[in-house]
């Protein structure tokens, strides 16, 4: 069977992406309310009662909102490391059905081999994940304020790749309604990629294989999708990556379903087949 992924949001005001295996429906993260998940997935012909698991990256809001009402009312166990399981439950006063990992494990998921690795970002214990299913490796590099070796390592395997790019430096600088102090925060080593450093880091990363690029995360004040779309187009040309397709996440509405065949990825996915 293909494995199909949506990313069904990815901006500052929520993240969340769906795979899907021959024996495992996941999400990654669950950063909108559990009302808006549902109706994305509906969109797509799925619905949460189905999921095998959600894997959680951090215990932001913008990728946790309806994480336990979701987990709760469908019975979804939940796949996250201790300190942001306790960062979780402290925040909503609950108590969610989890699957503890050490970052830096792997472990199982139905049909999918899922690696996990830190990533520097102002949270508790922050992980990237590494999908490996039998049709190609799904890598999801979100919310970090550089990349390290270890991440760029982790991730250059990958057919397919979700990576953060935040925001413009200068519309960041310029911004009005941020204070200073935020700002500082987002352009740290443990804030977010800007433009320009997630097209360094595809450089990076950049190999034969890598057939599909997400750019996720986008902010809603200080980017623009024209300007991260040509930020890293131009380095894609200029390195030779033609090989790859580019495409920029919205807050707004779910991507078009990816399909991975033997790491050959093919658009779009009939709604509810």
């Amino acid at each position: 069977m293909a494995v199909r992924i949506t990313i069904l949001g990815s901006g500052s005001g929520g993240n969340c992406a769906y795979v899907e295996t021959d024996e495992a429906r996941i999400l990654i993260d669950a950063g909108f309310s559990a009302r808006q998940i549902r109706a994305r997935l509906a969109s797509i012909g799925r619905t949460p009662e189905n999921l095998t698991g959600i894997l959680v990256t951090h215990e932001h809001g913008d990728h946790i909102q309806g994480l336990a009402s979701l987990s709760e009312t469908c019975r979804i166990p939940v796949y996250c490391n201790r300190p942001t399981l306790e960062a979780i439950e402290f925040k909503h006063e609950t108590r969610l059905d989890s699957r503890l990992f050490i970052t830096g494990a792997c472990f199982e998921l139905g049909d999918i081999w899922v690696e996990t690795f830190t990533i520097p970002h102002d949270a508790q214990d922050p992980v990237g994940f590494m999908l490996r299913t039998t049709e190609g490796n799904i890598g999801f590099l979100t919310d970090l304020g550089h990349t390290t070796k270890l991440v760029l390592e982790r991730v250059r395997n990958a057919n397919v790749l979700v990576l953060e790019s935040n925001h413009d430096v200068k519309m960041l600088q310029d911004c009005p309604h941020r204070p200073w102090n935020l700002k500082q925060r987002i352009l740290s080593r443990h804030g977010h990629l800007s433009n320009e450093a997630a097209a360094d880091a595809t450089e990076q990363i950049m190999h034969s294989e890598l057939r599909h690029l997400y750019l996720g995360h986008l902010s809603r004040q200080c980017n623009k999708p024209e300007m991260a779309m040509a930020t890293v187009l131009q380095r894609l040309q200029q390195i030779g990556a033609t090989h790859v397709t580019l495409e920029v996440t919205s807050q707004q509405v779910p991507s078009p379903t990816l399909t991975l065949q033997n790491s050959q990825p093919m658009l779009p996915l009939t709604v509810g087949t």
